[in-house]
């Protein structure tokens, strides 16, 4: 779906609610010759008691924590980016929608070292259905690994949630779709697994799961985090500080993605091989089944992830 089908008219941008087509910078911004911004990506769902941002105030935290390596100061605090969050969700009628904040080093001049540049900050929202493919999360998807590696965090800060980060992943995911896989599994400069493009992973061997840990050069993921959190309430088995070899996930018994965009999606085969029976297995759809369950019922033990429009 395009953004002219999706039927949103506001972004807010440094205090004001301005028309969609009118959220404009300057082709001489810093952030778009260096990369110098920082984001976020949130989903709103639509619970039993309204809609409800899942897990906001940790995006929110993660977002301040992503601007320190830049030295960035946002010039607006936590209280004005929720309400201007909440507001904008409100103005548009969202039941539920993508929530993306950014913010990054803005126009006065050009030169690599962004001090004394003005910083600018902006948050849009809109409906966003299965990133994966309608059929993704029942019926898994094709990825590759890709022959990207991730950066190490000694040449960038793998736990920041940077704009310039991502032309890893955004070379992972043309070479994934050229080779016709839906997305890439990418590895550290180890050649251990870290994640894919936009999204964490999970191995699933013997009904215990294997996630790979921070020191793999991941991005430490909000709906990762989740997963662990419900797996263990659900009495499963979490090894969330894994070292998982490429080998190991061909041998896999369930491989699945997890993300705020692709929330919990099967893997149903690495390179062209097969995992497991080739379908979703049945760990993955039972915490699939759960997590789901937790966003559209917002259950009392889980209270303090939702932060109601």
């Amino acid at each position: 779906m395009s953004f002219e089908e999706m039927d949103v008219g506001t972004i807010w941008m440094d205090g004001e609610f301005v028309d969609w087509d009118d959220a404009n910078v300057h082709v001489l911004t810093h952030a778009l010759h260096y990369g110098t911004g920082i984001f976020e990506g949130v989903r709103c769902y639509e619970t039993e008691d309204g809609p409800a941002v899942f897990r906001w105030e940790d995006h929110l935290e993660r977002f301040y924590e992503s601007a320190k390596p830049f030295e960035m100061e946002i010039p607006h605090d936590p209280d004005e980016l929720t309400e201007a969050t909440l507001e904008l969700i409100r103005r548009e009628e969202l039941s539920s929608c993508y929530i993306r904040p950014v913010a990054f080093f803005g126009y006065e001049m050009l030169g690599v070292n962004p001090s004394d540049m003005p910083v600018e900050t902006a948050i849009a929202a809109w409906p966003w259905g299965t990133y994966l493919g309608e059929d993704a999360l029942e019926q898994g998807v094709d990825v590759g690994v890709s022959s990207w590696r991730k950066h190490a965090s000694s040449q960038m800060p793998t736990g920041a949630k940077m704009t310039g980060a991502y032309v890893n992943s955004v070379l992972a995911s043309i070479e994934a779709k050229a080779h016709d896989y839906v997305e890439a599994i990418v590895l550290n400069k180890e050649g251990n697994v870290a994640e894919g493009p936009g999204e964490n992973i999970f191995l699933v061997r013997d009904g215990e799961l294997y996630t790979p840990g921070l020191a793999e050069s991941i991005l430490g993921g909000i709906t990762r985090e989740s997963l662990i959190e419900i797996a263990r309430d659900e009495g499963y088995t979490v090894h969330e500080d894994a070292t998982i070899s490429r080998g190991e996930l061909y041998n896999a018994d369930e491989l699945f993605f997890t993300g705020t965009a692709a929330e919990v999606t099967p893997i149903k085969s690495v390179d062209n091989r097969a995992i497991g029976a080739g379908t979703r297995g049945p760990v993955t759809a039972d915490l699939q089944s759960r997590f789901f369950e937790i966003v559209e019922t917002k259950p009392e033990e889980y209270d303090d992830w939702f932060t109601l429009v």
